[in-house]
């Protein structure tokens, strides 16, 4: 079921990869169905708050106002 309480279109269901902690930020790896890995840096009072751990089924919401690109 997708989230329509917020203004993202862009969902991807996954689990949690891995949760690397930091003091004031983490990272969260999360894979979806297919395979790919998305990375989201959080606030870790939000990983500890949404028990963010390797194995939990997640919804990764993506809103991005640009994208950079660099020239290979």
């Amino acid at each position: 079921m997708p989230i329509t309480a917020i203004n993202v279109r862009n969902q991807f269901r996954g689990k949690v990869l891995e949760v690397i902690q930091g003091p004031v930020v983490s990272e969260v790896d999360i894979e979806t169905a297919g395979g790919q890995v998305v990375t989201s840096v959080i606030t870790t009072r939000s990983v500890q708050e949404l028990g963010l751990v390797p194995g939990k089924d997640v919804i990764a919401l993506v809103k991005s106002t640009d994208v950079s690109i660099a020239t290979l």
